[in-house]
């Protein structure tokens, strides 16, 4: 029997209108006399101008979309099945596909949502076997930094004394880098028959990430030269026999504060420290806003001891294959499939709670 087929509906809560609206509004401020005499307050009116242009531009290429589908699929009303159909199904497909991507955009609202991000990784306690996990997690984001489009550069990358690493810092550039990897701050949780057991005991490790947003403004974070100790030393890192041979790794301590940062992605000791300052604003930046929201509950739930009880994500390999969010609730099976880098669900699994729900993000 012919399944009914039904047309799809192009309307939506979306309001483009008030949207319109406030595109006016802020081109009227752009136009206002001195708007450009002060750079640092204009930065941030051109970035929302330009997504709500973009978000406009994406919501009208969508209804257009709409449009000939359904004019497609009212003219197989009247005709018999075959390749038009089939057209239909695999552009139904991609359209849908197409919505919910740029509908999640519109739940990344934040102040820092849509800037470039810094993401780091440090293994918990238990030396060899959280040093492997945070290899895995540094593999896993890497994967899914590449399958989703995003630009990334290991600016830091601490290897352990007999596998794993110590620390990874990799800098993330493309629209929305912040506003995506957000949802993955926090401790997770690794169940495993270990590689590094003669026994093969099952044993549980522990691995935190942390995304910093990049600051663009210098002017919002105030780093004074007196306060910083710069070291260099010889780079351990990838990159062959000549970046061992010169002192281009760079090490920043912020005095003040305590922060150290370092890089040696690079074989220019020039640029290892233009990029450390830049991982240096960043989270003097992050520790600015902790304390003007007072350490909110998210953000001192993400900087819990990385250990039992914490942990925002679990990943078991064994005696079973699950992978659990412990926030909402999301599983998936495949758990070497997250582990190259299968991220979407999770990510999407979070963005949409905390816009039916911001109490519990």
């Amino acid at each position: 029997m012919r399944a009914r087929r039904r047309s799809p509906t192009c309307g939506g809560s979306f309001d483009l209108d008030r949207l319109g609206a406030e595109v006016a509004e802020l081109e009227s401020r752009i136009s206002e006399p001195g708007f450009w005499d002060q750079p640092a307050a204009a930065q941030p009116v051109l970035v929302k101008l330009k997504t709500a242009k973009n978000t406009i531009e994406q919501w009208e290429g969508l209804r257009r979309r709409c449009k000939d589908l359904r004019e497609m699929a009212q003219l197989l009303e009247t005709e018999s099945e075959g390749e038009l159909e089939r057209e239909l199904l695999d552009d139904l497909i991609a359209f849908h596909r197409e919505l919910e991507r740029v509908e999640l955009r519109t739940y990344l609202n934040g102040e820092r949502d849509r800037a470039d991000a810094i993401l780091t990784i440090h293994p918990g306690a238990g030396g060899t076997e959280s040093q492997d996990w945070a290899l895995m997690l540094h593999r896993m984001y890497l994967r899914w930094l590449e399958r989703s489009g995003f630009e990334a550069q290991i600016i830091d990358f601490q290897e352990g004394e007999e596998a794993g690493i110590k620390d990874s810092t990799i800098e993330v550039r493309g629209d929305y880098a912040y506003g995506f990897l957000r949802p993955e701050i926090g401790v997770h949780r690794l169940v495993r028959i270990s590689p590094f057991d003669f026994n093969q005991r099952r044993h549980t490790s522990f691995a935190s990430v942390f995304v910093y947003p990049e600051v663009e403004d210098l002017g919002e974070v105030e780093v004074r030269e007196e306060d910083l100790r710069v070291d260099t030393y010889r780079s351990s890192g990838a990159g062959g026999q000549h970046v061992n041979k010169t002192e281009s790794a760079v090490r920043i301590t912020h005095l003040p504060t305590g922060i150290v940062v370092q890089c040696q992605a690079e074989r220019s000791q020039h640029r290892n420290r233009d990029m450390a300052m830049k991982v240096l604003r960043a989270r003097l930046y992050h520790r600015q806003q902790e304390a003007e929201r007072k350490k909110s509950e998210a953000l001192a739930a993400s900087k819990r001891e990385i250990a039992w009880g914490s942990q925002i994500r679990s990943y078991v390999l064994h005696p079973y294959t699950l992978v659990k969010d412990h926030r909402t609730g999301h599983e998936a099976g495949n758990t070497q499939g997250v582990l190259d880098g299968d991220l979407d669900p999770f990510i999407e699994a979070w963005l949409r709670m905390r816009r039916e729900e911001p109490s519990k993000s």
